[in-house]
Parts: structure tokens; sequence; C-alpha cells
């Protein structure tokens, strides 16, 4: 069985630096655009290929993320940063899209992809899909219990990536848009305001109920090696290098002799916590116990003496590199000295002939002891043959000066290990796409439907609606199609039961908000319409999404009328026109914070904020949906959008639906008050 690797985050060199000598396996940073740490230091071109080359001499791998939504207007930019990535010999790309990925292959076709948590892959089908499209490695959602795990682990090749340390977002990835809500700055751009670290409450006055502790899986790193996980990550690209050592030497320590110590685990602790960590989603105790927020005691915990004890634990080099190593000094030849780490090779000789001894001439222990020096190196010498002529002189600062020569020539070689494929192709320009009609979809969390809606094109129920009652629809005369849940955590084969009887009365249409649910409606042959959780911001995931065989797909809400009407590409697509949209979707349920239980639920739960706002919460008992606390309503406007070939009704928590018997009603209708909201569309996201 392979040693799990540990793989550290890196905001900056100082971090690679901590990281390395702290002994992690890899390294993952961000570029200085596109990286879902926008806040993090980051790296450039030459400070990227600086990073490489230090990691690759000392065995440690290198992956670039390209982890945020990417508009069409900054696909040029996105092209640099992969030509960059391939030109810097890093490891493996981490991304976010698919336009993304597609355009790394076409780029560099044998640079590695490794799928981010903002791909929202949480079951077998997501990352089963993501292996037949030839992803190396998806990094699993936080939220994933050691049995989630290891089925998926059974389910395909593909290697799993699963955050072991560090701050646990309330929302599964890829899937958080209150940030961009409330203030333009969008959490899958890189640029969360962490909204979900203020104030709210569910029930009483003062919680935090969107506020999780930090994740702490460390003493679980064994066992999720024998599960089959290939990497355990630590999240924290933002944080110091100090935080970054400290959790790296206790991942390594946790690894190899299967504990960790009281003073890493005090320094662990002591460098950044809330109010302690949690298991809970591994171990499968998500409640109230999860919840905590930075207090002051938090906070001066991080002091100065105990920062400075873990600079100085990582101030030396760490000799991590195994090398054998050959010498030979003959009289009257050159000396030379040969090093190996079994790949590469280096040999340098000596400047000038061997003499002959007049006094005492050169022994092999006074060799070894000379050559063995590697200290200051990544290097040690596990092994050195020594080939000595009789009677040799050489004086010991010329074996110092060969010693020298031979590392850095090594090391030389080692800095580059991939040697890429490289086309610096042009990013193709799109013309706009136009339709000349705009067909009205809506989605419903019932069967109870009002007749007008049999008008519109296509209605979505819920996959576990009663099949009678979509029969009973069907006969009605309306044109209906099922939503697959947009968290898929323990019910796949519960969904492709459904997915079956739902065939078997007439349902062709299936609304996919996962790539896991794309994957489950493709091989059951139903029509794929993609949803606004795939987060699709520009052509070339539209492109793409045309080539597997989508029929349309909704765009993600966080685009601007203006962009969404430059998207090319010829795949139908459509916006939210109203609905309260879904802010987040959590599996821990906030209300939990207060120490309620499923049983405590009535209806649709509400959360507070300090202005005394109202979220609903919608939950299904897998996941929480925290919703607007005002509809997005653009049905003025969104008529007037060329670029779209549907728009579609997003009913959530509308109780009276089922009374309007018109177009002309709905636009009346009293839910539908002065409080609304226009959304991204007009104002954008950072």
């Amino acid at each position: 069985m392979n040693k799990i690797e540990v793989l550290a985050p890196c905001g900056g060199f100082d971090s690679v630096v901590a990281a390395v000598r702290s002994g992690a396996d890899a390294v993952y940073l961000g570029a200085k655009e596109f990286s879902a740490r926008a806040g993090a230091q980051n790296f450039d071109f030459n400070e990227l290929s600086q990073a490489v080359k230090y990691c690759h001499v000392r065995g440690v791998l290198v992956y670039l993320t390209i982890n945020t939504i990417i508009f069409d207007s900054e696909l040029d930019k996105a092209k640099d940063v992969i030509l960059t990535a391939a030109r810097a010999d890093v490891d493996a790309l981490i991304v976010q899209n698919m336009g993304v990925a597609m355009l790394a292959k076409k780029i560099a076709p044998d640079l590695p992809l490794h799928a981010s948590t903002q791909m929202s892959v949480h079951s077998p089908s997501g990352a089963r899909l993501l292996w037949e499209l030839g992803f190396k490695r998806v990094v699993l959602s936080r939220e994933l219990s050691r049995e989630e795990i290891r089925e998926i682990a059974e389910s395909c090749p593909i290697e799993l990536e699963v955050f072991v340390h560090g701050a646990l977002c309330m929302s599964v990835s890829g899937q958080c848009y209150f940030s961009a809500i409330l203030g333009s700055r969008s959490g899958n751009r890189g640029r969360c305001a962490q909204t979900c670290r203020l104030p709210f409450s569910v029930g009483k006055k003062g919680g935090y109920a969107l506020s999780l502790k930090d994740n702490s899986v460390i003493s679980h790193i064994r066992d999720m090696q024998s599960i089959g996980v290939t990497s355990a990550k630590i999240e924290g690209r933002l944080k110091r290098p100090e935080y970054v050592s400290a959790a790296v030497r206790a991942c390594v320590q946790s690894r190899d002799e299967g504990f960790v110590d009281a003073k890493t685990q005090d320094e662990l602790e002591g460098v950044f916590s809330r109010t302690g960590f949690t298991d809970g989603y591994y171990t499968g105790r998500r409640g109230y116990e999860m919840f905590g927020y930075r207090k002051r005691e938090d906070v001066v915990s991080a002091t100065p003496k105990l920062l400075s004890e873990i600079r100085n634990s990582y101030k030396d080099e760490m000799a991590r590199v195994e090398i054998t190593a050959k010498f030979i000094a003959k009289v009257g030849e050159k000396p030379s000295l040969t090093v190996t780490d079994g790949t590469n090779s280096a040999t340098v000789t000596g400047d000038t002939e061997c003499e002959k001894a007049i006094n005492r001439p050169l022994d092999t222990e006074k060799c070894r002891a000379q050559l063995s020096k590697t200290g200051g190196t990544p290097y040690t010498i596990n092994e050195l043959e020594i080939s000595l002529g009789d009677e040799v002189a050489m004086p010991l600062s010329a074996l110092n000066e060969l010693r020298r020569n031979a590392l850095e020539s090594l090391s030389e070689k080692r800095e580059s290990r991939n040697n890429y494929k490289i086309n610096d192709i042009k990013t193709e320009k799109f013309a706009p796409h136009r339709t000349s009609e705009q067909r009205t979809y809506a989605r419903f969390t019932s069967t109870k439907i009002g007749s007008w809606f049999k008008t519109l094109d296509l209605c979505y129920v819920p996959l576990d609606s009663d099949v009678g009652e979509v029969q009973r629809l069907l006969k009605e005369g309306f044109k209906i199609g099922v939503e697959i849940p947009r968290a898929l955590f323990s019910r796949e084969e519960k969904v492709i039961s459904k997915l079956e009887e739902m065939k078997s009365v007439g349902i062709t249409d299936v609304l996919c908000n996962n790539l896991a649910a794309v994957q489950i409606a493709k091989e059951q042959g139903f029509k794929i319409h993609g949803g606004f959780g795939l987060n699709f911001t520009n052509t070339l995931d539209l492109l793409w999404a045309e080539e597997f065989g989508f029929a349309d797909c909704e765009l993600s809400f966080e685009l601007s009328f203006e962009q969404i009407n430059a998207l090319g590409g010829a795949l139908p697509r459509g916006v939210i026109s109203y609905g309260y949209l879904p802010l987040m979707l959590t599996r821990n349920c906030p209300k939990k914070s207060a120490n309620m239980s499923c049983k405590d639920c009535k209806g649709n739960p509400k959360m507070q904020d300090r202005m005394d706002k109202s979220f609903i919460l919608s939950c299904d008992r897998y996941a929480t949906e925290v919703l607007n606390t005002v509809p997005l309503d653009v049905l003025d406007d969104v008529e007037n959008i060329k670029g779209i070939d549907f728009h579609i009704l997003r009913f959530s928590v509308e109780n009276s639906v089922e009374n309007v018997e018109k177009r002309a009603d709905f636009s009346n209708y009293s839910l539908k008050n002065n409080k609304k909201t226009h959304g991204l569309y007009f104002r954008g996201v950072l």
C-alpha cells in the first residue's frame, strides 16, 4: 500500500519552505489570477518557477489551482495561466470548471488534471464521470463520512484527495452564493467575504448558525489510507507559514507513527482554531458539537513565543532525498564523483590530476567523512563507494568542492520532472448565441401545480414525487420532468431506482445540478438538463456540455445579462427569472446550531441575521438549502435578453401557486410584493 500523500497549502514562498522542511510530500498554490484564495499572496511566473524547482529538487510535487469560475472575457488570461503552469513544470492543475479542463487538454495534453472540491463531487457517479473524462484525481467535498469515501474509492480508479485539517465552510464547496448575492463578492471567484462567520441565529438570538469549528481528522489519516485515499489535504493558503508547518508535522507524525504527540497537538491548536476542532463529518456525528466560532482566547493563543518555536522547527534544511555516490581517485588522473538518486545522475571531475603522496596519503575513512557532509542540502548519502589508488594525495578542500559541484549538478537535473508537450494555441472568439423566441420552464417542490402551468414548455417536480401523481399530471397535459436532488450523499441507489420508476411512466427529462446526477441521467438514457449548480459561466463550459449530450442548461446566476448575451455556442441555455435563490447548500443543518433535531422542525424553519432578516431553511433530510430573504424577479426584463432560449420560474416555499390560473395572474401574484431582488443580473460579481 502506498503511503498517503501529505499535501500542504502555500499562499507564498515562505509557506513553501515551511511545508517542505516540515515533511510535506506535495504543495498546492495559486497563480495571481483564478485562485479560490484570491486574498493570498499567490505566485507570478518567476515565483512559480522558483517554487517548482525548489520543491522538485527536494522530491516534493507542486499542484497549481485554477479553481474559480471563469468568464469569456478572461479566457485569454486563463490560457496564459495554463501555459505558465506547463512551462513551470507543475505536476497537476486543480480546476473547477469543464471549460478550463478542455482548454488545458488542448494546451498541455499530458498535464494531469485534478478536479477541485469546487466541483461539488460527493458520490461515486461524480467521481466516475471525472475518471472517464480523463481526470487523474478528485478533491472530494468536505462533508463526506468514512463509509461514503470508501464507497467512492471502490467505484473507480480515480485518485481521491480528502481535506484532513483546516477551515470548514458551512456550504458544500462550489454551491455557496451568499457572499455574491449580498455584496457581489463571489466565493466561486475566490473573493468570499466570509458572511457565514457573522452572527446568524435559529430559534434564539446571538447564535452562529453558519459557523463550524475547523475540521481536523488528522488522527484518522492511517484509516483513510486503508480505504483508498491518495492524498491528505490541509486547508489554509491564507494562513501563516507557522500554521502550515504545524499541520504538516502533525499529519506526517500521524501517518508514520500512528499518533500525534502532545507538543505537536498543542502547537496545532495554538496556532489557529475555532473553539477547538471537529471530526463530525468523517465520523458521521453531525450536529450541535460541530459548531464554533473564533473567540478571543483562540486569537491570543498564537503567541510570539509559540510562533517562534514553530519557526525554529523548520529553520534548517531537511535531508529528505536519499542518494548513492561513487568516488574515484588515482595518481595521474583527475578525481571524479558520481551521485545518483536512482533516476538522475551527475558526474563531476576535479580540475587537476591527483599526485603521489609525499607524507600521508588520502585514506578511505577521511574520504567518507568529507564526502558524507551533506548538511545544509536536501540530500543524504546512504551508500558511498570509494575507489582509491595507491598513495593518492588530494586536499580536503578539493573533496569538498567535488561534493558541492556534484550535488548542485544533481539538483539542476531534478528541477524538471515532466517535460510537457505544449501547444500555444489561439483562444477562439465566439459569435454571440441568439434566439428568436423563449420557452418558459418551472420548477416545483411538489406535484401541486396550478392549471395554467400546462401552457409551459416543461415543469420539473421532485424525483421523490409519488409516481401516481406524476402520471396524473402527464394525463392532464402537463409537460413533466424530474429534478435529481442537488445533494446526493448516500442516496445514489435510491435515485437510480426512482429514475427507473419515472421512466416507466413516460418521464424523459431530468434536471441535474451535480456531475453525479449528470452521469446517472446519461447512463439511464434521459435527456440531461443542466441546472445552475453546475456553475456554467463561459462558452467553453457550454461547448463541453453540448459535446457530452446535454439538451440544454441553466446558466449560473452569478453572470450578468451583459455576460450572458456575449456567450457563444449552440447549446440552448436559460436563466432563473423568478424564485428564492439558494444561497447555500449545507449538510449540517443551521438549526443544529441551536441543538434542534429534525423532530423539532415544522414546515420551513427560518434563520435570522443581525438585522433581523429571515432566511428560509428548506430541508429534505439529506441537506438544507438556505434561501434568500426575498425572491428574485426579472420577469419584466428577461424577455428582452436575446442570448437565452428559456427562462425558469423556481418555486421553493410558495404555498398558493396552484391558485394562479394564468400568467397575468402570476405577474400580480400576492407573494410577488415590492420586496424583491434583481440578483446579480445587472451588477455581476467581482
